[in-house]
Parts: C-alpha cells; sequence; structure tokens
C-alpha cells in the first residue's frame, strides 16, 4: 500500500504550518484583539474545538482573566467563505491553577491531541 498521491504545494505549505498559524488563526487573532489587548495576553492554550486565553489584569491582584475563543470557517452553502467568531470572558484565576485546569480538560475529553500552549507572539508581533 503506497502513501498516496503528493500533495499539491498549498497542502504542503499547510502542513508546514506550526499551532495556531495560518488564515483562519488570523481572523481569530484579530477579533481578540479587538477585545483584548494582545500586550496582556500571558498564554494561549489552543484546543481543537475553542482556544483559551489567559490575560494579565493589572487591575486582578496577580490573577489572569481567562477567555474561551470560539472560529468557525462556512465551508458549504451561500455563506461559505465567511467567518464567526465568539470571544467570552470565563474566569479570573492565577496562572498556575489555569495550567492545571487546562490539563486536566484535556485528560477528560480523551482528545488524541492535547491542547498546545502558546506564547502571544504566535498572533502577535512583538
Amino acid at each position: 500500500m503506497g502513501a498516496g498521491p503528493p500533495l499539491p504545494p498549498r497542502d504542503r505549505a499547510a502542513l508546514k504550518r506550526g499551532p495556531g498559524e495560518g488564515p483562519g488563526w488570523a481572523k481569530l487573532a484579530e477579533a481578540v484583539a479587538a477585545e483584548v489587548p494582545p500586550a496582556e495576553i500571558d498564554t494561549i492554550y489552543l484546543f481543537r474545538p475553542l482556544r483559551v486565553i489567559a490575560r494579565r489584569a493589572p487591575d486582578a491582584g496577580g490573577r489572569l482573566r481567562v477567555y474561551t475563543a470560539r472560529y468557525m470557517l462556512v465551508v458549504r452553502g451561500k455563506e461559505r467563505g465567511q467567518s464567526r467568531v465568539e470571544l467570552e470572558e470565563t474566569g479570573l484565576s492565577p496562572a498556575e491553577v489555569i495550567a492545571r485546569v487546562i490539563q486536566a480538560a484535556a485528560e477528560r475529553t480523551g482528545d488524541a491531541e492535547p491542547p498546545v500552549a502558546v506564547g502571544p507572539a504566535t498572533w502577535y508581533a512583538g
């Protein structure tokens, strides 16, 4: 059994992208930046269905504000090519607690691809 036909150049380039990179991610990053200043983002946790963003909050006594962000690209029908973004503040917590909750959530879902933690530089220069 062979490996199948070679991928077109566009598809090969997509496979080389790192977590959180690509056109869909850029749209999500833009929507997040409209609500959360990129300079205040501490960590972005990339789950397959959603993203969790931990934001440094000067008014929160060292705790981080937690947001969930969802991105959907419509691939069929009249709205094909359009995207939808949802951003919701979901909590306030110390960073170490967020990391433990993310790990526990990943273990509960049994997802073959665990979440990836990236810094804001993945989405925003500087």
